[in-house]
C-alpha cells in the first residue's frame, strides 16, 4: 500500500466564531493507492453514434425514466440544465435536459427529425421573463421524469421562465439562455468525469479514450498519444439556426471566434469546432502538441472567446509505443480491470494540524481527523485520486495542475459506511472514545482551533482509531504514534519570488519523518453557479534529519506569473510546510464480499500561509 498527499477538502474553509470569521486553507491530508475489486459493468457506447451519446442496450444514456403519470397530474420541474456538464444556463442551439415529476403520462421516447415541438400535448416552452410570446423547443425525448430538447438557435439571449405543458402546465421555473456555454459529453454522464473523446488511428478505426488498449463489448479504446489527433463531443458552441431541426447540419465555429482545447492547462488550436451532423451536437477536433502532459486523468476544457467549459478528464499514455497511461500508484492490470468495468477499494483516515496566522486571531492551529472509505470506477479516478502527481518531476521536487468546478458531480467516489467510529488520544488532546461525525459516509470532526476556542489538540503520542462495522465495512482497529513537531526557523515569507529559489530550514522532528513544502497558485473564473478553480502545484519532499530543503527556480517558475493588473500584496496562492509521521497500514473488511480493504492512518502536522507568488 502506497500513499500521495492530497486534497481532503477543496477551495477555503471559513473559520466562524461569534459574529466574525476569518479565512484558512485546511486541504491536505493522506490519500491512498489502492488495490483493484471487481465492480459494475462500463456503459458501452457506439463510436459516431453520439445522440445523447453512451448507450445501455437501446436506452440512450442520458434518459433516467422511472415512474407513471397520469393525464390530469401536474408537472413539476426541478432542474433545467445542459446536456453535457449538467449545470444551469442554457446556450442558444444547444442541447438540454429537463427534471421533474409529472413531466408526461407516458415515455414516448426518442423523437426522429424533423423533431416535434408537441408529443402526446406535452411542450417544453421558454417565456421571456420581461413578457411576450414563449418558444416552445424542439423535444429529442420525452419521459415521465426527464425531457431532453434542443433550445432553437433564434431565442434571445435574456432570462426566461421554462414551462412544461401536458395538459396542465407545470409552475415557472427561471433559467438564463446564453449565447454559447460548451459542456463536454462524459462517459458517466457526470458532465465532469471521463470525457466522451476518440483517438484517430486511422481512417477505419477511431478508439475511445479509455485507460488501456484493448476492447470492451467489442469497442476498440486506447489512451490518447503525444501527437495524436482527438475528437471530443459536447454542445452548446453557439447558435446555427439553419441546423436546428435539420438531420445533418455542418458548421464550424472556430472559422469565426476563438476556439481552443486545454489540455493539461496547454492551449491547443483546433482543426474544427461545430456541427458535423447532428443537430445541436458539437464535434471538437485538435491534435496533441508532442510535449503534451500525460496520465491517466489529464484535464480537458474547451475554451470559446476566453470562457473554459466545466473541466472534465482524458488519459494519455507517456509515448507513441505505449499501451496505457499511467497513473503513480496502480500497474497496467489494475488500469485494465478498470476498463473492463473492475472497482478500487480503499481507506484512509488522516489527523492534521495546520498553524496559520490570521490577522484577526494572531496563530491559529486547526486540528483534525478526516477519512473515509471509498470506492471508485474508471469514470471516478479523477475526483477520487486527488491531485496526482504528473508530467514534471525534477529531484525531489513534483508539479501538476488541478483543475476543479464546485458543481455536484455523480463522478465522485462512492463512500461506504463503516459504522461507528471512534478517536482515542494521548492525556491533554481531550480525545476519550471521541466519535468522529459521518456524513454521507465521510469522517470528519475538528479537535480543536488553538488560538481561538479550544477544545481539543494534536500531541505527541499515540493515537488509536476503532471501527465498529457497518453497512458495508467490518470492524477495524488501528493505532499511529506522532512525534514532536518540527519548529521552522524562519516563519514562512509572505512574498515568493520564483525566479529565486526558496530554501525552508527547521529542526525538530524525529529524523525519519516525511517532510513535505507544498505550494500552489490558483485562479478562479466563471460563475458563482459555476466556478472553476485552475490550480498549479508542487510538492517537494525529504526527511526531517535533513533540516532543509530548497525549491529551486526550475520548479517554481513552472507556476504561472500573475497578470500585470493585479494588485500588487494580494495573497494569489498558498505555501505549506508539514511533517508526518510513518503511515499505519491497516486492513478492513468489505463486507459485500469478504475481501480485504487495503487501509492507511496517517498524520500531517506543520504550518501554512497564503503568499504572493510573484
Amino acid at each position: 500500500m502506497s500513499f500521495v498527499v492530497c486534497y481532503r477538502s477543496t477551495g477555503i474553509s471559513k473559520v466562524r466564531f461569534g459574529k466574525g470569521e476569518d479565512t484558512m486553507r485546511h486541504v491536505w491530508g493522506l490519500c491512498a493507492l489502492p488495490a483493484v475489486a471487481q465492480g459494475p459493468i462500463f456503459r458501452r457506447f457506439a463510436p459516431f453514434t453520439l445522440a445523447l451519446l453512451i448507450t445501455a442496450g437501446a436506452q440512450a444514456a442520458t434518459v433516467h425514466t422511472s415512474g407513471v403519470a397520469t393525464a390530469a397530474s401536474t408537472p413539476t420541474i426541478a432542474a433545467v440544465q445542459d446536456a453535457a456538464s449538467n449545470t444551469p444556463n442554457i446556450a442558444q442551439g444547444s442541447i438540454f435536459s429537463l427534471y421533474g415529476t409529472n413531466l408526461s403520462p407516458s415515455s414516448p421516447g426518442l423523437q426522429n427529425f424533423p423533431r416535434p415541438t408537441v408529443v402526446g400535448g406535452v411542450k417544453v416552452t421558454f417565456a421571456p421573463t420581461a413578457g411576450g410570446a414563449g418558444t416552445d423547443t424542439y423535444l429529442i425525448y420525452v419521459g415521465v421524469s426527464q425531457i431532453n430538447a434542443l433550445l432553437p438557435s433564434t431565442v434571445p439571449v435574456g432570462y426566461y421562465n421554462v414551462t412544461v405543458t401536458n395538459g396542465t402546465v407545470s409552475s415557472p421555473f427561471f433559467v438564463q439562455v446564453v449565447a454559447s456555454k460548451v459542456g463536454l459529453f462524459t462517459q458517466d454522464q457526470s458532465g465532469t468525469g471521463l470525457a466522451v473523446v476518440q483517438n484517430y488511428i486511422s481512417q477505419s478505426e477511431v478508439d475511445v479514450n479509455r485507460l488501456t488498449t484493448g476492447s470492451f463489448s467489442g469497442v476498440p479504446i486506447s489512451p490518447a498519444k503525444p501527437g495524436q489527433t482527438l475528437i471530443a463531443w459536447g454542445t452548446g458552441l453557439g447558435p446555427y439556426a439553419a441546423g436546428d431541426n435539420t438531420a445533418n447540419p455542418v458548421h464550424d465555429f472556430s472559422t469565426s471566434e476563438p476556439i481552443a482545447a486545454v489540455v493539461g492547462g496547454v492551449s491547443i488550436p483546433v482543426a474544427f469546432a461545430g456541427r458535423a451532423g447532428y443537430a445541436g451536437e458539437d464535434q471538437i477536433n485538435f491534435t496533441l502538441p508532442g510535449n503534451i502532459p500525460t496520465g491517466c486523468v489529464v484535464s480537458l476544457q474547451i475554451s470559446v472567446n476566453g470562457v473554459l467549459s466545466a473541466p472534465s478528464y482524458i488519459s494519455i499514455a507517456p509515448g507513441s509505443s505505449a499501451t496505457a497511461c499511467v497513473l503513480p500508484g496502480y500497474t497496467t492490470q489494475q488500469l485494465q480491470h478498470f476498463d473492463q468495468g473492475g472497482t478500487s477499494t480503499s481507506g484512509g483516515f488522516s489527523l492534521t494540524q495546520i498553524a496559520e496566522t490570521l490577522a484577526k486571531y494572531g496563530t491559529v492551529k486547526s486540528d483534525n481527523i478526516n477519512g473515509s472509505f471509498t470506492q471508485i470506477n474508471v469514470f471516478q479516478l479523477g475526483a477520487a485520486a486527488g491531485p496526482t502527481p504528473a508530467a514534471i518531476t525534477y529531484g525531489s521536487c513534483q508539479v501538476f495542475n488541478i483543475t476543479s468546478v464546485n458543481t455536484v458531480s455523480v463522478s465522485q467516489s462512492t463512500y461506504l459506511d463503516a459504522g461507528t467510529v471512534t478517536l482515542n488520544g494521548p492525556p491533554g488532546t481531550n480525545l476519550s472514545n471521541q466519535i468522529i461525525p459521518e456524513d454521507a459516509n465521510s469522517y470528519s470532526y475538528q479537535i480543536g482551533t488553538e488560538g481561538v476556542t479550544t477544545t481539543g489538540s494534536i500531541l505527541q503520542g499515540t493515537y488509536t482509531l476503532t471501527g465498529a462495522g457497518g453497512k458495508d465495512v467490518g470492524p477495524f482497529n488501528t493505532s499511529i504514534s506522532i512525534g514532536p513537531p518540527l519548529t521552522l526557523i524562519s516563519p514562512l515569507p509572505t512574498i515568493v519570488t520564483e525566479s529565486a529559489g526558496l530554501t525552508v530550514n527547521w529542526q525538530g522532528g524525529n529524523a525519519s519523518d516525511v517532510v513535505y513544502v507544498i505550494g500552489a497558485f490558483y485562479t478562479t473564473s466563471g460563475t458563482v453557479d459555476n466556478q472553476i478553480t485552475a490550480t498549479t502545484e508542487f510538492f517537494c519532499t525529504t526527511t526531517a534529519g535533513q533540516q532543509t530543503l530548497t525549491v529551486p527556480a526550475s520548479i517554481l517558475t513552472q507556476l504561472p506569473i500573475p497578470p500585470p493588473a493585479q494588485v500588487a500584496g494580494t495573497p494569489n496562492g498558498y505555501l505549506e510546510v508539514v511533517s508526518g509521521a510513518k503511515v499505519t497500514n491497516f486492513n478492513a473488511t468489505l463486507n459485500a464480499d469478504g475481501s480485504n480493504i487495503p487501509s492507511v492512518f496517517g498524520s500531517l502536522v506543520g504550518a501554512g500561509s497564503s503568499v504572493v507568488y510573484q
